[in-house]
Order: structure tokens, then C-alpha cells, then sequence
């Protein structure tokens, strides 16, 4: 009778409430997805008219109206908004994101699942590592907070931590990628020249070769970031009555860092790397325009610029349900790492 009630609890205030809000933020993402690029000034017919025309077609009025109405039908940009909207939906439930524009006739769905893999290969290494990195030397840093070592490496955080991001990219691509200097590493691609995809270690080493600088760039400046962050967290831990509680208990020091101050310190570092790791799906964007990775960011800032609004919409999506997932997987699974929080 217990386990019912807990059950039936757990149901109505736990489960049920953040299912309904996970598919509200869904809706209402997609819905301003969907407005966003309508809004903008770019037209992707009148876009491809121009291409044409700069190409050095010659068009006559006539001509150009009966494009525009072929262009028109065959983007699948007639009608009201309205029917658009529901005709995006009935796509969207069949898994279809529709036509690219400017890569017509190849669809959504085939230069995302093209993209993808880059993206994910380098982001969610990189993403893992520097969390991972960033929080275990932070956490002990924020505990040895007196330590010369920790002093230092609270001393490079802060310089390397408010750096602006391209600049810091632009640096590595100086120092280890251009013949001024070291030319250890490509500037630029996910793989040299002309190699055709494969899973053979000259293909994969390949591949990691030119993708160690942007990964080495995430990594770094992540690392600071979490570093700070898990250091204060941290010492602000260390200063509670129960950990002050358990040195005068005799608690060993190694068991006192590892499952009183850090364990306790982890919690809202969680929620980010979920923030982090749902994010991974819009791709880094600056990351991999900087160093021409063939991944989702590069995708999307083609899109963009083109007004491409299938292609946008397709990304954004994949953001949108990627962070929205990860958010309800870390609230579902919280009381998995915090006592305090229940689920009933």
C-alpha cells in the first residue's frame, strides 16, 4: 500500500509535471524557430534569383516570374503561414526536416547525419575531458587552497580564462598550425585532402590530427572555466559545519575530499555539463569556422548566411531536444546524486 502511494506520488508531483514541461519547451522552441527566419529580411528565392543572374544568366521579366512561382513550389513556400506551420509539423512528426535550398535536391536530414558525427566526435571528447579535467584539479585546488600549486594554477586560470575565445583560437593556429612558428598541425578541415571516409587507423589517425587544435582550444579554456568555478565551489564546501564536523570525527583526509567536499561541490556542475553536452547538437559555431571543421556549426552559419530556412530550422531543432533531454535526464536522475533531493 506504501510503495502505491509513494508511486502515485511520485507520478503526479515528480514525473508527470516535467514531462509536460519538456514538451512544452519543445513546442514553443520549434514554434520560434519556425518564425525567426520568416522574419528576417532574406528571401531564399529571391536569393537564388540573384545567384543566377550573378552567374550571368540573362532573364527576362516573364522569366523571372515563372521561376520565382517554380521556386516557390518547389521549396514548398506557398501558402499562408499557417499552413506552413502545419505542413512543418506533418513533416516533422515523419522525421522529415524537408529540402535544403541552396543544396537542392539533397535534404535536411542528409547533411545533418553528414555533419553530425564531426561534431560530435570533437565536441563530446572535448566536453568530457575539460569538465573532467576542470573539476578534479579544481576541487583539489579549492581544498589545498594554500598550495603553491594551487596558487599557480589559479594564477594561469585567470589570465587564460577572460581571453575572448577566437583570439585564444586564432594563438594555437599561430603557434602550432602556421610556418612562422611550429607546423605541427593543419589550419584548417576535418581530414586531409581527398582521404575517403574509412574505419582504418591512417583515416582515424588523420582525422585526430586535425582535430587536436580546435579540441585543444575547447579543452583549455573549459578546463578554466570549471577549474574556477569547481575551486570556489569547493572552498565554499569545505567551510560547512558537517565537513568541519567530520575532520574533528577523524574522518581520513582522502575519504574527506572524495566523499564529503567534491561529491557535495559536483551538484550544480552537473547541470552544466548537461547544459554542455545538449549543446553539442548546434555545434560550435566560432570553433569551427575558425578552423573550417566540417561539423553542425559550420553547417549552420552556411544556412544562415544562404537563409536557408529548412537547414536552420533542422539544427536548431536538433539544439533544442538535445538540451531539453539532457535537462529532464539530469532532473529525473538528480536524486541519484543529491539525498537532499527527493522524489516525492
Amino acid at each position: 500500500m506504501v510503495s502505491e502511494v509513494v508511486t502515485v506520488t511520485f507520478l503526479k508531483r515528480y514525473l508527470i509535471p516535467r514531462l509536460v514541461q519538456y514538451v512544452l519547451i519543445i513546442w514553443l522552441g520549434i514554434t520560434i524557430v519556425f518564425l525567426i527566419p520568416r522574419l528576417t529580411p532574406n528571401d531564399p528565392v529571391m536569393a537564388m534569383v540573384a545567384m543566377m543572374r550573378a552567374r550571368g544568366a540573362t532573364l527576362e521579366p516573364g522569366a523571372v516570374d515563372e521561376i520565382i512561382a517554380d521556386l516557390t513550389e518547389m521549396y514548398g513556400l506557398e501558402g499562408s503561414w499557417l499552413d506552413r506551420y502545419w505542413a512543418f509539423w506533418g513533416r516533422l512528426f515523419r522525421g522529415d526536416f524537408g529540402v535544403s535550398f541552396f543544396n537542392f535536391p539533397v535534404r535536411v536530414n542528409q547533411l545533418i547525419a553528414t555533419a553530425l558525427p564531426w561534431t560530435l566526435g570533437l565536441l563530446l571528447a572535448s566536453t568530457l575531458i575539460n569538465w573532467i579535467l576542470g573539476n578534479i584539479i579544481g576541487g583539489l585546488a579549492g581544498y589545498y587552497a594554500r598550495k603553491f600549486w594551487s596558487r599557480t594554477l589559479d594564477a594561469i586560470a585567470m589570465v587564460v580564462r577572460p581571453v575572448p575565445y577566437y583570439i585564444f583560437a586564432f594563438s594555437l593556429l599561430l603557434l602550432f598550425a602556421s610556418t612562422l612558428v611550429f607546423n605541427w598541425f593543419p589550419v584548417t578541415g576535418g581530414a586531409s585532402l581527398g582521404a575517403r571516409p574509412s574505419f582504418t587507423w591512417p583515416y582515424i589517425k588523420d582525422v585526430l590530427w586535425h582535430s587536436t587544435l580546435p579540441a585543444l582550444s575547447m579543452i583549455i579554456l573549459g578546463a578554466a572555466i570549471n577549474f574556477q568555478t569547481m575551486k570556489l565551489i569547493v572552498q565554499n564546501v569545505n567551510a560547512e559545519n558537517f565537513v568541519q564536523y567530520a575532520k574533528l570525527c577523524g574522518v581520513t583526509e582522502g575519504r574527506l575530499v572524495s566523499k564529503y567536499v567534491i561529491r557535495n561541490a559536483l551538484m550544480p556542475q552537473i547541470t552544466g555539463l548537461a547544459l554542455s553536452l545538449g549543446q553539442i547538437f548546434s555545434g560550435a559555431l566560432i570553433t569551427e569556422m575558425i578552423y573550417g571543421y566540417p561539423g553542425l556549426g559550420m553547417l549552420l552559419y552556411n544556412a544562415i548566411i544562404r537563409a536557408d530556412y529548412n537547414l536552420i530550422m533542422g539544427i536548431t531543432i536538433f539544439s533544442i531536444v538535445g538540451i531539453t533531454t539532457a535537462m529532464l535526464f539530469v532532473d529525473l536522475t538528480y536524486p541519484l546524486f543529491d539525498p537532499r533531493v527527493r522524489y516525492y
